[in-house]
C-alpha cells in the first residue's frame, strides 16, 4: 500500500446540546464558548495547524447561526464543507453517510472528532495514520472519566473490542479516530444511524485498532463540566494549545 497522507477532517456538529440548555436553546453547542472562544473553533485551529484544510461540519440544529458565524473557513485558512441535515440529526453514522453521498466528505480516509469535546491532543498525530486493508478505523481512547466509570472499549493486542479480555482495561472513547468511509457502506440515505453498532460489529471482524492516549481531555457536555474546561483553561493556560 502506497504511504498517504490524510488531508481532510470531519467535525460531528449537528446535536440539539439538550444537556446544556438553557444555554443552547439559542446558540448551538459547537458555538459554547470554552477559555474565550467557540468550542468547535479550538477543533479548526488543531486541525489546521496539524495539516488538515479540508474539514466537512455537519450541522442541524441552530445550523444557519453555526454557518453564519464560521462561513467558509477562510478566516481560519480551511476549507469548510458544509453537510446540512434536516430538522431531526441523522446521528454520527448517519451523518457520515450523508456527507459522503453528497461529495462533502471526500471517499478516502479522514480524521472524525466530535465536536463538544475539548483536547490538548496533536492531530499531526494521526496526519500519517495509515489504515490497512481491512481496517475500518482506529479509535483514540483516554482512561475513564467520572461519568464514564465503565468504560466503552478495551484494547486486546492492539484490537479495540466491546469486552475486555484477560487483564484488559476498558476506556472511553474520546470521540477521536481516523475512520474509513467503507464503515458506513450499506446505510440508507436520510435515514438516522449511530456510528457505535457499526463500530461494535467491526471489532467482532478484528477491523477496529486503537490507542490510549494521555492527553487532557474533557467532555463538555453538561454545564458543570463547561466550568470544569473553563477552569482548567484559567488555571493551566492554553499557550501551547494548537488551537489557542
Amino acid at each position: 500500500m502506497s504511504k498517504s497522507t490524510i488531508t481532510q477532517a470531519m467535525i460531528l456538529a449537528a446535536g440539539k446540546g439538550t444537556r446544556l440548555r438553557p444555554l443552547t436553546l439559542e446558540t448551538p453547542k459547537p458555538l459554547v464558548e470554552v477559555g474565550g472562544q467557540p468550542l468547535i473553533i479550538w477543533h479548526i485551529k488543531a486541525l489546521r495547524a496539524a495539516g488538515i484544510s479540508d474539514i466537512t461540519i455537519n450541522a442541524s440544529w441552530l445550523a444557519d447561526k453555526l454557518m453564519a458565524t464560521l462561513g467558509d473557513g477562510a478566516q481560519y485558512d480551511v476549507r469548510l464543507h458544509w453537510s446540512v441535515e434536516g430538522e431531526e440529526p441523522l446521528e454520527t453514522a448517519g451523518g457520515i453517510f450523508q456527507a459522503l453521498q453528497t461529495g462533502k466528505l471526500r471517499d478516502e480516509p479522514f480524521i472524525l472528532v466530535n465536536s463538544d469535546v475539548w483536547t490538548t491532543y496533536d492531530f499531526a498525530q494521526l496526519q500519517d495514520y495509515e489504515l490497512g486493508v481491512d481496517q475500518l478505523a482506529h479509535l483514540l481512547l483516554i482512561d475513564n472519566p467520572d461519568h464514564n466509570n465503565g468504560g466503552d472499549f478495551a484494547i486486546n493486542n492492539g484490537l479495540a473490542g466491546e469486552q475486555a479480555i484477560g487483564n484488559a482495561e476498558k476506556y472511553t472513547f474520546a470521540g477521536m479516530s481516523v475512520m474509513s468511509p467503507r464503515l458506513v457502506d450499506g446505510l440508507v440515505e436520510n435515514q438516522p444511524a449511530a456510528l457505535a453498532p457499526l463500530l461494535k460489529q467491526a471489532m467482532l471482524k478484528f477491523q477496529i485498532t486503537a490507542e490510549v492516549i494521555s492527553d487532557d481531555w474533557i467532555d463538555v457536555g453538561t454545564p458543570e463540566r463547561l466550568k470544569q474546561v473553563n477552569d482548567f483553561i484559567e488555571d493551566e493556560g492554553v499557550e501551547n494549545h494548537r488551537g489557542a
